[in-house]
C-alpha cells in the first residue's frame, strides 16, 4: 500500500482538482463522461443522503437537476444507474479512499492542544451475500479525527480477526507527530503501542481482559488514595456521571512507552419512560468501570484532559458508526460486487465529514436540507475549499 503523508497545512487544491489523482481504469473509447465529474457528482448525490447506485443515478439524471453541469456532466447526456455502478465497483478504492482521506487530514481539528485519532473497526454487513456460506461482510478500520468529526482514512481487512495489523497500516498513512491516537481493548498490542510511539506520536489505549496479565496489574493499583476527576452530564433519558484517576507508571507496569493509567468508573442512571423488551427503563442504574493506558505523562495529559480523550473516543459510536447505520442506512445496502461496497462506504463517509466540516452537528438534518434543493449540494462540493 503506497502511503499519502499527510501534514497539518491547508491545501492548496480544491476537492475537485483532488478527485483527478483518482486513476481512470476506463477505456478512453466510448467514455462519455469523464472520471472527475462523475465521482463529483456521486458525492454531490450523497450529501443528499443518495447511497444506492439506483438513488444516485436517479438524482444525477434527474431533469430539474441542472447544477450537473458545474460538475462537468453533460445535462444532455447523464449517466445511467449501469454507469454509475461499473465506475465505482471498478474503481480503485485504496486510492480513492487515501486522496480524500488525505484531504480531510488538512481539516483535522484538536482536543486540549492535540489532535486525536479514534481508530475503530466496523463491518458493512448488507454486503454478506447470504446466499454463500463462505461469502463474509466486508469489515473496514477507520481513523475518526474526533475534533472535527471527520473520517481521515480508512482500510479494508479481510476478517475482524484481522483489524489488529490493519491499525498500523492504516496509521502509516499519517503523520503521527503531535497527535494522539486513542484505540479500544482489540488494539491495546505491544507492537501497536512500539508503533505509533516510534512514528511520533503517542496513545491511549483501553485494558480489558483479553490483556488478563495486563488489566490484573491496572486493577490492583492502589486507586483510593489518589484523587477523583468528576464530571457530569445529563441528556437522552439518562443522567451520567464519570469520575477519573490516574496513577503514573513506568517500566514496571510492562507495556510499552506507558506513563499513565487511568480509571473511568460511569455510573449512569435512565430517567425515560422507552421500553426495552417490554420493560420499562426508568430508574434503571448502571455502573461500569473501564482501565486505560497512556503514553503521555502527567505534565502533557493531565486527568481532565485524559478524561475527556477517552469520552472522545466513545463518541465514535454515535458521530460515525451509528450516522453511517442509521441515516445513510449502511448495513441495509446490499451492493456487493467489486470494489462497490468500499466506494460506497468511503462515499458515506466522505458526505458525513463534509457535512461537519460546513457546520452540521445533525447530519439527518444536513441531508434533509441538501435534498430539498439541487443547487445546494453542487455549490457545496464546488466552493467547500474556499468556505471552510
Amino acid at each position: 500500500m503506497t502511503a499519502v503523508h499527510t501534514s497539518h497545512t491547508r491545501n492548496t487544491h480544491p476537492p475537485l482538482d483532488l478527485l483527478a489523482d483518482v486513476t481512470d481504469h476506463r477505456d478512453p473509447r466510448g467514455t462519455r463522461h469523464p472520471l472527475v465529474a462523475l465521482l463529483a457528482a456521486c458525492l454531490t448525490a450523497a450529501l443528499a443522503g443518495n447511497t444506492s447506485y439506483t438513488a444516485i443515478a436517479e438524482w444525477i439524471g434527474d431533469e430539474d437537476n441542472t447544477t450537473v453541469a458545474d460538475l462537468g456532466i453533460d445535462p444532455d447526456r447523464r449517466p445511467s444507474e449501469a454507469a454509475v455502478r461499473r465506475v465505482l465497483s471498478q474503481l480503485d478504492a485504496d486510492l480513492f479512499d487515501r486522496v480524500l482521506g488525505a484531504w480531510m487530514f488538512t481539516r483535522t481539528g484538536s482536543v486540549d492542544g492535540r489532535s486525536l485519532i479514534a481508530v475503530d473497526g466496523k463491518t458493512i454487513r448488507g454486503a454478506r451475500d447470504h446466499g454463500h456460506p463462505d461469502s463474509r461482510a466486508p469489515h473496514e478500520v477507520a481513523a475518526f479525527d474526533t475534533g472535527s468529526g471527520t473520517i481521515v482514512g480508512q482500510v479494508e481487512v479481510d476478517a475482524k480477526t484481522n483489524e489488529i495489523p490493519a491499525a498500523c497500516d492504516l496509521l502509516n498513512l499519517f503523520d503521527l507527530h503531535n497527535m494522539v491516537v486513542s484505540l479500544d481493548a482489540l488494539h491495546t498490542q505491544d507492537k501497536t503501542a512500539k508503533f505509533i510511539v516510534n512514528a511520533g506520536g503517542d496513545y491511549v489505549m483501553t485494558i480489558k481482559k483479553n490483556r488478563r496479565a495486563l488489566y490484573d496489574r491496572a486493577a490492583a493499583l492502589p486507586w483510593d488514595s489518589n484523587r477523583t476527576h468528576t464530571e457530569q452530564s445529563s441528556g437522552h433519558g439518562r443522567r451520567e456521571t464519570r469520575s477519573a484517576q490516574v496513577f503514573v507508571v513506568g517500566a514496571e507496569f510492562g507495556f510499552p512507552h506507558a506513563a499513565q493509567v487511568v480509571r473511568v468508573t460511569r455510573h449512569r442512571t435512565d430517567y425515560s419512560r422507552a421500553r426495552v423488551k417490554g420493560r420499562n427503563k426508568r430508574g434503571k442504574k448502571t455502573r461500569e468501570t473501564v482501565y486505560v493506558v497512556c503514553s503521555l505523562g502527567h505534565v502533557d495529559a493531565p486527568v481532565a484532559t485524559l478524561a475527556g480523550w477517552v469520552r472522545a473516543h466513545w463518541g465514535i459510536e454515535n458521530r460515525l458508526h451509528w450516522v453511517r447505520d442509521v441515516v445513510f442506512g449502511e448495513d441495509a445496502c446490499l451492493i456487493r460486487a467489486g470494489a462497490g461496497p468500499r466506494v460506497m462506504a468511503t462515499l458515506r463517509s466522505t458526505a458525513i465529514s463534509v457535512l461537519r466540516l460546513a457546520g452540521w452537528c445533525k447530519i439527518e438534518s444536513g441531508t434533509r436540507y441538501y435534498r430539498a434543493v439541487f443547487s445546494r449540494p453542487s455549490a457545496l462540493v464546488t466552493t467547500i475549499h474556499h468556505r471552510l
